[in-house]
């Protein structure tokens, strides 16, 4: 497959370009600045430099042109503003969708949060708040598209622990921690399922291994 990720040199990104490549797919992944090129190519991935707070639809696009699948992986980061949460956790990921329907990609992940389906607790910190509410409307703009067969993860709180490949991956799991080998060996197996598709999954660390994961929750009822 030919997969575009949008947050190309973000950390879950990083780690999804490697096991990508190694499986050979074709993989490119957007990013922001070209001094972080060096680190995407590392990867095995194609570096294509579009800053999505600021293109157009056709811009992304054309990136996106020949793809079978799309994952939105961008995110504002650390020691970004309420405002930047708004242009990249929501924004982007909004152009981003609008882009992948103008090219005819059908097959779209979401990285997102776990806690964007609802409303913050009172006394959440205002920027984690901003950032919740980003997410859960980009997932909900996601959800209304008829144009793309989407799936939306929603990780628990991420670790750089070395991964386990043993995950809970379900609607609902009840709040963990979870390592980001493990979320990108995830959405790798999230690409190859479209029994997943149109579904909103929650993942903490746990004792499947990934590929079963993916499998029942596919196979599970309620789709």
């Amino acid at each position: 497959m030919r997969i575009v990720i949008a947050g190309g040199h973000g950390q879950i990104a990083l780690r999804l370009e490697r096991l990508l490549a190694e499986r050979g797919d074709e993989v490119a992944g957007i990013l922001r600045r070209p001094e972080q090129a060096g680190d995407v190519l590392a990867a095995g991935a194609e570096p294509v430099v579009c800053d999505l707070e600021s293109a157009s639809v056709e811009d992304v696009a054309r990136h996106m042109e020949g793809a079978d699948a799309a994952v939105f992986a961008a995110g504002a980061g650390p020691g970004s503003g309420v405002a930047r949460k708004d242009t990249v956790d929501r924004g982007a990921a909004a152009l981003f969708a609008d882009a992948a329907e103008a090219a005819g990609v059908r097959r779209f992940l979401v990285v997102s949060s776990m806690g964007a389906d609802r409303e913050p607790p009172e006394g959440t910190d205002p920027v984690f708040a901003a950032y919740l509410r980003a997410k859960g409307a980009a997932d909900a703009d996601v959800r209304a598209r008829a144009g793309l067969d989407w799936t939306i993860l929603r990780p628990g709180r991420l670790t750089n622990d070395p991964g386990t490949g043993l995950v809970t991956l379900a609607e609902s799991t009840g709040r963990d921690e979870v390592t980001r080998d493990d979320v990108a060996a995830v959405l790798a197996a999230l690409l190859d399922e479209p029994g997943t598709i149109g579904r909103t999954l929650e993942l903490i660390g746990g004792e499947t291994p990934v590929a079963d994961a993916v499998r029942a929750v596919a196979g599970a009822e309620g789709r």
